[in-house]
């Protein structure tokens, strides 16, 4: 009889640690945005995910809010939010980067020098798409399929003629 209780107990704890953990998760921003929202329109958003940092001068103002699928172009939609005291110019631009080779990805913002302000809801019009290191190093192993092509000789003439301009 003693034993049951003991096991009762250390699962009263057990469910106990896993509701505070839960209710600490749910409370760690996740789920509510402080600022005001933007959205930026990507051809790609690789690595990029729910919560990743919206940086400027490499300092965090905001964060990702949702990432969808425009059906009709194709583009990835990224909403941010951006804190309140942070103004945007219109002419700000977006742009995944990654904190080391394999670091995690997040956006930075370059804002422009337009007067002009990106209002609560409005879009950041420049971005540009994070860039696709195993795409690089493919290319720098196996070289650049769009490097210069060698002429041929024309009909009667030996390379060697050709290559001198004779």
């Amino acid at each position: 009889m003693r034993r049951s209780a003991i096991e009762t107990v250390m699962g009263a704890v057990v469910l106990i640690v896993a509701a505070m953990f839960l209710y600490f998760t749910y409370n760690s921003g996740y789920q509510h945005a402080d600022g005001y929202e933007v959205t930026a329109k990507f051809n790609r958003i690789d690595g990029l995910a729910l919560g990743s940092e919206v940086r400027l001068s490499g300092i965090k103002v905001g964060r990702v809010i949702s990432e969808t699928l425009d059906p009709n172009t194709y583009l990835a939609i990224v909403r941010l939010s951006v804190d309140r005291g942070i103004k945007l110019p219109v002419d700000t631009t977006a742009k995944i980067t990654s904190d080391s080779l394999l670091g995690s990805f997040y956006i930075a913002l370059e804002p422009g020098a337009e007067d002009k302000l990106i209002p609560d809801g409005g879009q950041i019009v420049a971005t540009q798409d994070p860039i696709n290191i195993g795409d690089l190093i493919g290319r720098y192993i196996f070289g650049s399929t769009a490097g210069p092509k060698k002429a041929k000789p024309e009909q009667g003439q030996s390379s060697s003629q050709s290559s001198n301009g004779q």
